[in-house]
Order: C-alpha cells, then structure tokens, then sequence
C-alpha cells in the first residue's frame, strides 16, 4: 500500500514544503496565509473545541447521510419499477442540483429554525441525488437475459430485484455513496454558518471574524480529514460486501 501511495505521498510533501518556504521567507505575509507549522499549532491549542464542534457536525452528517441514502434508495426503486414516474421525476432530480445549497440554506433556516433540522434538511437535499442516479443507472444496466430468464422460470418483480438488478448496481450504490458521503459533511458546515449554536461551521464563522486564518485553515484541513474518512469508511464496507470485485480472473487479490 505504501508504494503504491509514494507519489501522492511525495506531492503532499512537496506541497508543504514550499508552502512553508513561501511562508518562511516573507513572500506573504502570515495575516493572509499562515504556514502549516502555525496550522498545525493552531490545531493543537484548539483541539478540545474543535472536537466538542466536530460531535456536532458528525451527528447532523451521519442523520441526514442516512435519511439521504433511505430516501434516495426508494425513489430510485418506485422509479425503475414505474417508468410514467421516472419519466415525470427525473428531470425534476436534475433540477434540484442545479440550486445552490448556499441559496437553500437560509430559508431552511428561516423555516426550521436554528436547530439540527435545518441542517439535517439540506443534507438530505444534497446526498439523496448521487444515490438515486446511481441505483438508477445500475438497475438499468441489468443484463437483460438474465431478466428474460428469470421470467421464463416464473419469477415476479422482486425476485427479478433481488437477484439481478440489485446485485447488477451495487457498484454504482456504492460510487454514489462515496460522493454523499462527502456532501453530507460539507452540506452540515454551509448550514452551520448561516445559523446555529454549535458545529464545525459555526467555529469557523467565529474564528473568520477574529481574523485568526490558522484556526481557519485548521478547521478547513479536519473538514477535508474527515470527508476523507467517511469516503474511506464506504470503501472499506465496498470491499467486505463486494469482494470479488477486488480479485482478477484468476482469483488473485489485486
């Protein structure tokens, strides 16, 4: 795994190390970019609030990431089994990400109030598209002779999900729920700088007002930290549901 990961691993150093030379040397002026030791500072000094502010934000994630995920399973269903439904509701799907999460904000707020229901809302918003189109995509991509066959044995509508169409999309459940996966914490924080009393937003709302940028970039690299986790997270569970997709025609691990 290490050598597989040495050229990113590289970058990510090479990276860093300039941008602590620019620092360094005065080429700008830390006020307007801190260097990633006074990040890295900044990160320590803060942790307790940063992780009594990340509880928040994961338990607004990880509700509106399952509403998300439940919601976008079942309208993806009725709609395969439905064509007169996918014909009306698709375009509509399409719409709905063509609104800013931004622009929605405020009313949800405006309509829920400052609590976690506003947020868990807009990440529901956000996280039930990938997964919808996803299932879309993957139940009708089933191979259609071994749909004919199934019905030719007698099998109904469900047996002809359970065996074939759903199996036939997983890969494409799962893709979608990489995507949701970082949504859901990203949709959390934007809901949190419009209104709320705690959260991952709602500290960098704070620390942007101070003028204190390395607690800005601190937040903003824990935001990146744990989208990455949740996508990992999702790969990992990929891996343990779908393991034949990790080994070649000879059934050696790739």
């Amino acid at each position: 795994m290490l050598k597989r990961n040495i050229p990113s691993i590289v970058a990510v150093v090479l990276f860093l190390t300039v941008w602590q030379t620019v620092c360094s040397i005065g080429l700008i002026p830390s006020y307007m970019l801190p260097s990633p030791i006074e990040v890295i500072t900044a990160f320590v000094s803060d942790f307790s609030l940063l992780a009594q502010n990340s509880v928040i934000t994961l338990q607004e994630a990880f509700i509106g990431l399952f509403l998300g995920v439940s919601v976008g399973f079942f309208v993806a269903v009725l709609m395969d089994t439905f064509e007169t439904l996918y014909k009306a509701f698709y375009p509509l799907l399409i719409i709905t990400q063509t609104i800013p999460s931004v622009a929605i904000a405020p009313l949800l707020v405006l309509w829920f109030g400052y609590e976690m229901t506003p947020k868990i809302v807009l990440i529901v918003i956000s996280t039930f598209f990938p997964v919808t189109v996803g299932l879309l995509d993957g139940f009708r991509s089933a191979d259609k002779d071994s749909i004919g066959l199934l019905r030719s044995m007698g099998a109904n509508r469900f047996q002809i999900f359970r065996y074939i169409k759903f199996p036939s999309a997983l890969p494409q459940l799962f893709s979608g729920l990489r995507i949701a996966a970082a949504y859901s914490v990203v949709g959390a924080v934007i809901s949190e700088w419009l209104g709320g009393f705690g959260g991952l937003g709602v500290y960098m709302t704070r620390v942007k007002k101070a003028f204190a940028f390395d607690k800005m970039f601190a937040v903003i690299f824990l935001i990146s930290a744990i989208s990455l986790t949740l996508m990992a997270l999702v790969g990992f569970a990929e891996k343990k549901l779908m393991p034949y997709r990790n080994t070649d025609k000879k059934g050696e691990k790739l």
